[in-house]
């Protein structure tokens, strides 16, 4: 069975169209290290459609975090915002594209309101 975050890029990828990311154009590389071995998680976004793939390609945003709090991030147990302001991960590039793209992460588990994986990935 795969982790939390296998499912959630697979999930984002077979969506293909995610309506609060409409107005955004970009693509993020996640970077997910673990010891000498690193996983990367490449989304394009083009004014809402989706393609996600594991390829090591250029991006406007390179995330990087460890594959336990990416976990984490995915399942709404950890708040980005606290884990980029703890140190816990690392943002290069264009940071406001994180900031758009956050929305489509879940929050707490228990919470309500416009996050698009609330209900799907835990």
């Amino acid at each position: 069975m795969p982790d939390a975050t296998t499912r959630f890029f697979e999930e984002l990828d077979r969506q293909g169209y995610e309506p609060l990311l409409a107005k955004i154009s970009g693509a993020l590389r996640f970077d997910l290290h673990e010891g000498p071995q690193t996983t990367h998680w490449l989304v394009r976004i083009d004014r809402g459609e989706i393609r996600v793939s594991q390829e090591d390609m250029e991006a406007d945003t390179v995330v990087g975090t460890s594959p336990e709090l990416f976990d984490d991030l995915v399942t709404g147990r950890e708040n980005g915002l606290s884990a980029l302001l703890r140190g816990d991960m690392t943002v290069t590039g264009d940071a406001r594209l994180v900031v758009q793209v956050e929305r489509i992460f879940p929050g707490p588990p228990h919470a309500q309101g416009p996050h698009r994986y609330r209900k799907g990935v835990r």
